[in-house]
């Protein structure tokens, strides 16, 4: 295979609010950290552990308004998008890296009447394209169904 893959396929909970920032033009970006553990008996002591890792994950456009309108703390998500890593420097000109996820898809797990996001209506959060584009209805309800960023609009008729 001489081809490469940046995939990221991660299911945990939300630590904090989705953070939101808009541009001029329309654009907005949504930020979260997302909470995965793995949990394994120590061999030697017979404890339970479990290991916390971090995620920055990063929602671009209407996705990035969906989130932030239905994804609250602590909330279950399906998260899949790809690995980024960027680099800037701090106040003091020292170089900094962040490695983010930018998610491409997902699908919210926590049922709704779980969430502390109150959602009504009845719709699917499935949309077109990265571009905003007119949903099948104004209110994304079902927090159990997917979205994706990436799915291409065609020229077929069917």
């Amino acid at each position: 295979m001489t081809g490469t893959l940046n995939k990221v396929m991660l299911i945990g909970h939300t630590g904090d609010d989705v953070k939101m920032h808009y541009f001029e033009g329309g654009g907005s970006i949504g930020r979260f950290p997302l909470a995965t553990n793995e949990s394994y008996t120590n061999r030697t002591t017979g404890e339970r552990v479990t290991n916390t890792e971090w995620h920055n994950v990063v929602v671009r456009n209407k996705a990035a308004e969906v989130c932030e309108k239905y994804l609250k703390k602590g909330d279950k998500v399906y998260v899949e998008g790809r690995i980024k890593t960027r680099k800037w420097q701090d106040e003091q000109g020292n170089e900094k890296y962040s490695t983010e996820i930018h998610c491409t898809e997902f699908t919210f797990l926590t049922p709704k009447n779980e969430s502390g996001a109150e959602p009504s209506g009845n719709s699917s959060s499935q949309m077109a394209g990265t571009r905003p584009s007119k949903p099948k209805s104004d209110n994304f309800a079902s927090k159990n169904e997917s979205f994706s960023q990436e799915e291409e609009e065609d020229d077929l008729p069917f």
